[in-house]
């Protein structure tokens, strides 16, 4: 799959996205939003298999910048996620870059995350943003700003490793009970024995961490029913 590179700002940050196209007419329109390492092989090959599967796929850009290493992707994502306004302002900036592709027009709008990019998505929904449907995989659940009653309009897919350590059960239980008192309409999927960042096969030396391929099969297979269920 052939990327192409697509400039955006927030402000005075400049941005990078990597889109991917479909064969044919594109079915909807899905933001992809990385890991806390910014777009990395796991990711981009995910946006790939959204292609291949008709949708047209915006890997979305955090920093502007890729990270040397974890520490430094933990500074740079200080620099947005602590303030909930500055890491909206930098998500919906994502938004309006994928929107404004001549191929985006009239298309429904889907957004899908990934760790960090999970807690994303999330934080979009919150806000109300125009998505059909979101899905997060092994993303953090805690915000700054939860939702308040009726905000939530997108049909929401949250993918969980139950042995996530930067998930513990407490936080999945304040999710669910903010969920609830929203009225959002979500289905959790939680993988028992699985760690933190499942979708990855990339090696690593955080104990948080671990691949797990069942868990990635039935994830992805999970999102794709739900979009052919909200896009047919």
């Amino acid at each position: 799959m052939t990327f192409e590179t697509i400039a955006y700002q927030d402000g005075d940050v400049a941005l990078s996205g990597l889109l991917a196209r479909p064969a044919g007419t594109p079915r909807a329109a899905v933001l992809v939003f990385p890991t806390i390492m910014n777009s990395t092989p796991a990711v981009e090959a995910k946006a790939s298999k959204l292609a291949e599967a008709g949708y047209l796929a915006l890997v979305a850009d955090f920093y502007g910048r890729t990270p040397r290493d974890f520490e430094d992707s933990r500074s740079a994502a200080a620099e947005i996620r602590p303030d909930p306004a500055t890491y909206r302002k930098r998500l919906r900036a994502a938004v309006r870059a994928l929107v404004s592709q001549p191929e985006a027009a009239g298309l429904p709008l889907a957004a899908i995350g990934f760790c960090m990019g999970g807690q994303a998505v999330l934080e979009l929904a919150r806000e109300g943003a125009p998505f059909v449907a979101v899905a997060s995989f092994h993303g953090l659940l805690n915000t700054d700003l939860p939702a308040e009653p009726g905000q939530i309009t997108a049909r929401l897919l949250i993918c969980h490793g139950d042995a996530d350590p930067m998930v513990p059960r407490s936080q999945v239980i304040a999710f669910w009970e903010e969920m609830d008192a929203a009225g959002a309409d979500w289905h959790f999927h939680s993988y028992s024995g699985v760690k933190h960042g499942f979708t990855n096969p990339a090696p690593t030396e955080n104990p948080a961490t671990r691949y797990d391929a069942s868990a990635d099969r039935q994830s992805w297979a999970a999102m794709l029913e739900l979009f052919e269920e909200v896009f047919a």
